[in-house]
């Protein structure tokens, strides 16, 4: 579709809107690519990431919108994953090559356009008001400008962080203490779905452990199996189960991130990557995230992958970087959570 005005910001002239397919999703890859390079200082998105969102397993959770301007240069996307009642993620990337005088109008038009499509949201899941999460690199000053225009504020900080892996001496699996176990959930034969206990298990014991956290919510179980099945990169093979004296203590889940094509053709190596690591309270300083960590490390090492990866709170009132950092992680960058909250009703936003 073809749009001039759709809010209280307009449309740059000569631009238009439409909602992305598959033959859109190459356009997509590089216009993200180019704004991560300018605002990180590297590109790293990667098709299968795109399509997922865009045409893949987890389209139906997600809204989109790009903008071509009259050369049919991709300048714009924004998207909307309603990931759990009452959380929306968003993301608004607009063309770095665009002057300031091109880029603000548009990216006015689309955090509005963003508020349109998180009401349809709120219409469908018949609620009156959800949190709409966006982020920005820490270097990203432009971006962080729109973000606050826009009505969102700057709550926390994230170290993205990684450690390298060394298959000849990360290999071995952990030494656990008494009375810990860490083992894969099951699967049948190792193929097909795993066993439901077994994910539930992992379900709970993270949400437990994550509950004094910052921004915590309760997700469903059915919400957190379906999100993570939407990840390219995600395996079943790739999530833990650790129990302390036969209880459940805590859990891991990691996916793949696929290696990139450097300019010369060359090809790195995968990685893994830990999208959730929890331990319950009840069992903390029992080594158990010590252990879920080299069980992940020495996963990688067989596995042949380059590297780890992680997120972690930059204000984590567990002081979990500290563990991170005394395995041989390092920082690599910084992100930010801007947050604001929609409602139903404009007139009742806060």
């Amino acid at each position: 579709m073809s749009s001039t005005t759709t809010g209280p910001a307009t449309l740059p002239e000569g631009m238009s809107a439409s909602v992305p397919q598959d033959s859109d999703i190459d356009d997509l890859v590089r216009l993200l690519r180019r704004h991560e390079r300018e605002a990180r200082g590297w590109p790293g998105a990667q098709s299968d990431a795109v399509r997922a969102e865009v045409s893949g397993r987890g389209a139906s959770t997600h809204r989109h919108e790009m903008v071509r301007d009259a050369q049919g240069t991709a300048r714009a996307w924004l998207s909307l994953h309603d990931r759990a009642a009452g959380r929306v993620l968003v993301g608004v990337t607009i063309d770095p090559e665009l002057d300031d005088a091109q880029a603000e109008p548009l990216a006015a038009w689309a955090f509005d356009r963003v508020q349109e499509l998180g009401r349809e949201l709120l219409a469908e899941r018949g609620m009156q008001r959800t949190q709409l999460d966006s982020g920005a690199f820490a270097d990203d000053e432009r971006q962080q400008r729109w973000l606050r225009a826009a009505g969102y504020s700057h709550v926390r900080d994230w170290w993205q962080m990684a450690r390298p892996v060394d298959p000849a001496t990360d290999a071995q699996p952990p030494a656990l203490r008494d009375g810990v176990r860490i083992s894969r959930v099951r699967q049948d034969d190792g193929v097909g779905m795993p066993d439901e206990d077994d994910l539930r298990a992992v379900h709970l014991v993270l949400e437990e452990s994550f509950a004094d956290h910052f921004n915590s919510y309760r997700e469903t179980f059915e919400e957190f199996v379906s999100r993570l099945r939407e990840d390219p990169g995600h395996r079943w093979d790739h999530w833990w189960l650790a129990t302390v004296d036969d209880e459940p203590a805590g859990a891991v889940v990691a996916s793949i991130s696929r290696g990139s094509i450097g300019a010369d053709g060359t090809a790195s190596p995968d990685s893994s990557y830990i999208d959730y690591i929890g331990v319950h309270r009840r069992a903390r300083g029992r080594g158990v995230a010590k252990g879920l960590l080299r069980t992940v490390i020495a996963d990688a090492a067989v596995r042949g992958r380059s590297s780890v990866g992680l997120e972690v709170d930059a204000d984590s009132p567990t002081g979990a970087d500290g563990l991170y950092r005394s395995l041989g992680w390092e920082t690599r960058y910084v992100t930010q959570s801007w947050h604001r909250i929609l409602t139903d009703d404009p007139r009742g936003e806060q």
